[in-house]
């Protein structure tokens, strides 16, 4: 295809445009369109920004910009390498996206100079994409979760192109090399389509990078073997506008193909792989040594303009060759300059999807009462709490079919967690061949699974942030694997809330389950309670983070009912999917959700000499065993059992959301009874969020247990003998305690103690013995 005298002429001269905006916003802080010799004074004096990438990124945007507009095509575009922003600015100003929201940032000269000067500038734009600009989901600034991130967009919206721009560096990290089979779950029919580009100018930082090293045959076979059809692009505007015609032409073709059920069940999506040099159209050399294409301008290419005369005449030199009193008539941005670029919610800046909370419809939710489990005494009944809460689920799925906008996204384990009562109502998705065997497969299917956490994550983020609903289960050891994504993830919302036009998006759900408790037979690796300690440094600094610990399945089934109500958050639930005791009624979970604590009368007494204390199923399960020991072994000691199902609320007002005031938590845990706490993960989070009550509450008095990096392959009460936290830990530790505040059972204290210590030597004599827990411990009640 060759593009018209007179799109050829325009796709040169705005290509140009937006590279002199991007090198000007890098180093002028005044005279903007070099209307006099370029002065000392004129540099900024913190010279930031990424240059070498900007040429290759205002070259791809240009051409989205035609395509989009001759089309008719709405696009959404996100920028692996968000570091280029300087770029993108550029386009959301001349395209009349960034007005908008920023009025003073006119098509004349003062808003010319305002844009450029506010580019890394205090109280102005960061260095990288961010959620302070519109047409934004992906601010690119940790590489690699560009693609999975649009085709998490992508899903369930038909009409939509999401482009993809991936950089060489952003190429080789292990999250993209998982992200390109997102197209054996793109269901052609029903979902958007996602066009990668792949920008290669041949080097990262200060090194080569690998795919700029490999040959047009390599790179074709490699994608091709992905299930692309690869269309290579060099430094021609018709090559390029040619390449986005096929690739439209051929989406569209899969597309209608689909609709009409003649589907090939392998279809070749297209993508483009665009080679540039790095820093194109900038500064050749300077010293001697080569700028323009090699790893030199990868930042700002020369820095000290400054100090050095001789350099600032190379600046001067090459944002002259662009000729900006020409691209700029009477320092104006000439209307003719918007021939071809699409206006309000049709440009690509403007684009709706990127403003999620705006297309967000809440869900649909079934009466979570109608799920519980009948408990009428505590402890007499047993369930798997995500069993019970996949029943919800399943309802949940049906109530918004026709919408489609709720997806569980998890790794290979929905059936081993116990979620799969929803498989009766969907399938999972999948669009390319497979064995009929697998009969729960099929391309419209609502649940996601792939063994790679990275793109989970990155389609659920692109989801969410397009305005759907979904949550991540997940085995509880290997979440940490996002640990660095979710911390992204949580940056990108606290900064939306900055900007009053960025509405409110559903939440980021996870649960976690399958936890270290009760992965005794797949061994150590699989015993890592490590996400719920780096969430909860985020609760802190972020305030959007809630952490739950449902003792039960009908806690389980508030909290879960909650978090796919709530927005700008992120939400833990972390529950085992194995049968366990079952202590709470429905309405006394609700009562307890509302507070995230709560004394349970059932097992504590008025007055008591000491608080136990549990946070997590099978240390609440574990405590109330030591309970129903002590009460009878030592009948004097009063004893009051608090539950804690947020994690949060132990925090300082203040400092966690959802906290408790000083008078709850002294109301919980008295104001000076000795508290044994007994937790989930590591104790150390414990001690963590209560040092910021250390004025008002006296910590000595807490003694904290919890997972201490003990495991094997054994049986499951063991784990818990392990790690310092089963019954008879509770109860040395109690008795031990108790003694200094009710002297009545000094004398009993000791002989306690040995049995208990006994009990323990039995305990592992009998394990290795038999291969299994004693009948004593499977088969406990609460009476």
């Amino acid at each position: 295809m060759v593009l018209k005298k007179e799109e050829l002429a325009w796709a040169e001269r705005y290509w140009t445009t937006t590279n002199y905006i991007a090198a000007a916003a890098i180093y002028l802080r005044d005279n903007f369109l070099l209307e006099r010799t370029l002065q000392k004074k004129d540099i900024k004096d913190a010279l930031l920004g990424h240059w070498g990438t900007c040429p290759g990124i205002n070259f791809i945007y240009t051409h989205l910009n035609l395509l989009a507009f001759k089309k008719e095509q709405q696009i959404l575009l996100l920028v692996g390498p968000g570091h280029g922003f300087a770029a993108v600015l550029a386009h959301l100003y001349l395209e009349g996206s960034l007005q908008k929201y920023y009025p003073d940032l006119t098509h004349d000269a003062e808003g010319l100079g305002r844009v450029i000067k506010s580019f890394c500038w205090p109280e102005g734009f960061p260095s990288h994409l961010n959620p302070g600009v519109p047409g934004c989901i992906h601010e690119g600034g940790e590489l690699g979760y560009a693609l999975g991130t649009a085709f998490g967009a992508a899903f369930d919206n038909p009409d939509l192109l999401v482009a993809a721009i991936i950089g060489d560096g952003e190429a080789e990290t292990g999250p993209t090399a998982t992200a390109w089979h997102s197209t054996k779950f793109l269901n052609a029919a029903g979902d958007g389509a996602v066009l990668p580009i792949l920008h290669l100018n041949g080097y990262k930082i200060n090194s080569p990078s690998i795919y700029g090293t490999m040959s047009d045959s390599e790179l074709r076979s490699l994608f091709i073997g992905y299930g692309y059809t690869p269309f290579f692009v060099g430094t021609s505007h018709n090559e390029m506008a040619s390449a986005l015609e096929k690739s439209h032409a051929l989406i569209q073709e899969i597309k209608q193909k689909a609709r009409q059920k003649r589907v090939k069940r392998t279809p070749s999506w297209p993508m483009i792989i665009l080679k540039t040099p790095k820093g194109w159209t900038g500064i050749k050399n300077h010293n001697g040594e080569r700028i323009e294409g090699s790893y030199r301008s990868h930042q700002v290419p020369i820095k000290d303009p400054k100090t050095n005369q001789h350099s600032l005449k190379e600046i001067e030199h090459w944002l002259r060759k662009y000729n900006p009193q020409k691209l700029f008539p009477q320092g104006k941005v000439d209307a003719s300059l918007m021939r071809f670029v699409p206006q309000g919610a049709a440009s690509i800046g403007g684009n709706p999807h990127a403003i999620g909370g705006d297309k967000r419809v809440q869900l649909k939710l079934p009466d979570a009462h109608a799920y519980a489990v009948k408990v009428k005494k505590p402890g007499a009944l047993t369930a798997s709490s995500t069993a019970n809460f996949a029943q919800y689920l399943t309802e949940v799925m049906v109530q918004n079919s026709a919408a489609r906008n709720f997806r569980i996204m998890s790794p290979d384990e929905l059936a081993s967690n116990r979620l799969d009562a929803v498989l009766r109502v969907t399938n999972r998705a999948y669009s390319w061949p497979h064995s009929n065997d697998d009969e729960t497969l099929a391309p419209e299917g609502r649940v996601m699974e792939m063994l790679s956490e990275h793109t989970l994550q990155s389609w659920l983020q692109g989801y969410v942030l397009t305005g759907r609903h979904g949550i991540f289960p997940s085995y509880e050891a290997f979440l940490p694997i996002v640990d660095s994504m979710v911390s992204q993830y949580l940056k990108f919302i606290t900064t939306s809330q900055e900007y009053p036009w960025r509405t409110p998006v559903s939440a980021l759900n996870y649960i976690l389950t399958s936890v270290c408790w009760r992965q005794d037979h797949n061994g150590f690796s699989h015993q890592n309670p490590g996400f719920i300690t780096t969430l909860l440094n985020k609760a802190r600094e972020e305030q959007l983070v809630r952490l739950y610990f449902p003792a039960d399945a009908n806690m389980f089934l508030v909290v879960g009912e909650h978090i796919l109500q709530s927005t700008n958050r992120v939400n833990v639930v972390v529950a085992d999917k194995q049968i366990i005791r079952q202590w709470l009624s429905y309405d006394e979970a609700v009562k307890q959700a509302k507070r995230g604590a709560a004394i349970w009368d059932f097992a504590s007494n008025a007055n008591p000499d000491i608080v136990l204390a549990a946070c997590g199923d099978y240390q609440t399960q574990e405590m109330l065993a030591a309970i129903s020991i002590l009460k009878t072994s030592l009948p004097e000691l009063k004893i009051r059992f608090v539950n804690v199902s947020e994690l949060n609320v132990l925090g300082a007002e203040g400092v966690y959301p959802n906290a408790l005031s000083e008078l709850a938590f002294n109301q919980l845990f008295t104001s000076d009874r000795e508290v044994i706490f007994a937790f989930h993960g590591y104790p150390s989070a414990i001690k963590q969020i209560l040092f910021d009550r250390v004025k008002s509450v006296d910590l000595a008095r807490f003694s904290t247990t919890g997972y201490i990096e003990s495991g094997t392959t054994t049986t499951p009460f063991d784990m818990l003998v392990r790690n310092g936290v089963s019954r008879y830990h509770f109860i040395i530790e109690a008795a031990t305690r108790g003694a200094k505040q009710n002297k009545a059972i000094a004398s009993k204290t000791a002989g306690l103690v040995a049995t208990c210590k006994k009990k323990l030597d039995e305990h592992h004599a009998y394990i290795v013995r038999e291969g299994h827990d004693p009948q004593e411990i499977n088969d406990w009640q609460w009476k």
